[in-house]
């Protein structure tokens, strides 16, 4: 957990997208991604040392090859003239002895290679988990500062100055007035007569005689009771369909939780019907 340091606004001001809302205590954070660096660069040396050895290793192999080449070569030579009976035996047991030395001295080496090449390997894997490691130590820390996702509201502060938060905790309520939406009921014998996209008119009383464009948004597909909050007993009753309406609030008039109440023109899919659904509804 840490505590918030930082709490520049109070409930009800306006914040543009960006700006520092609260900032947590992020010492520890901050000595974590400091060691983090620290690790990812001790991995990375390692892996270029590990680098340097394995080609280290194969220029030696190259090499042996190339000696390994001239000792049987030249035992061949001595052999050819032990056959011909220029040279002694002993010189030619020499040159094969030699030549079989050179051998496994190239062997061994080409072993070697595969070791530093498994380390290399190793190394590669190590740096990618403390890059990793950094990485996630960087967005812990980036945890520690919360800015306005968008331009809003703060409706709510959650926390308070000094405060001891754990990760997760709400810190403040930020409301994005420039996209409400209303959550409506409309009675399942009208519900033929609403699509996704139909117009609807948004009014509420806090705001008498001024109308908010919207538009419906979704339709669930499953009935369910009227929500006790409708005060009439047979109406709570009834099956509905619930619908969500998006509203124009370009005036940032419309505020969460405000009443309103929406009029969907029924006649809209079909000139033949007539009639005016009229929900209750809550703005969102």
């Amino acid at each position: 957990q840490s505590k918030v340091t930082e709490l520049p606004f109070d409930e009800g001001q306006w914040v543009e997208k960006g700006t520092l809302l609260a900032q947590a205590d992020d010492d520890d954070y901050r000595q974590q991604v400091i060691l983090g660096e620290s690790q990812l660069t001790a991995r990375r040396q390692e892996l270029a040392s590990a680098v340097q050895n394995l080609l280290a290793a194969r220029e030696t192999v190259h090499a042996d090859e190339a000696e390994s080449g001239q000792k049987w070569m030249d035992y061949k030579r001595f052999e050819a003239l032990w056959q011909q009976q220029v040279a002694a035996q002993q010189a030619r047991d020499q040159a094969l002895t030699s030549a079989k030395q050179s051998q496994a001295t190239l062997e061994r080496d080409r072993a070697l290679v595969g070791v530093a090449a498994r380390n290399v390997a190793t190394a590669e894997a190590n740096v990618k988990a403390a890059a990793d490691s950094l990485r996630l130590a960087n967005i812990t820390l980036g945890y520690t500062v919360l800015r306005a996702p968008f331009s809003g509201v703060i409706l709510v502060r959650n926390a308070e100055l000094g405060e001891a938060v754990q990760p997760g905790t709400p810190i403040v309520t930020l409301a994005d007035l420039d996209h409400v939406w209303l959550r409506a009921y409309i009675n399942e014998t009208d519900l033929g007569k609403v699509v996704w996209g139909q117009p609807a008119i948004v009014t509420t009383d806090t705001w008498p005689g001024r109308h908010y464009a919207g538009r419906i948004s979704f339709i669930s597909s499953e009935a369910e009771f009227t929500p006790k909050s409708v005060e009439t007993h047979s109406e709570r009753v009834m099956l509905v369909y619930r619908i969500k309406i998006d509203v124009d609030n370009s005036h940032h008039q419309l505020k969460p939780g405000m009443p309103a109440d929406a009029l969907i023109n029924l006649a809209w899919m079909d000139h033949r019907a007539s009639g005016i659904a009229n929900g209750q509804a809550v703005i969102h």
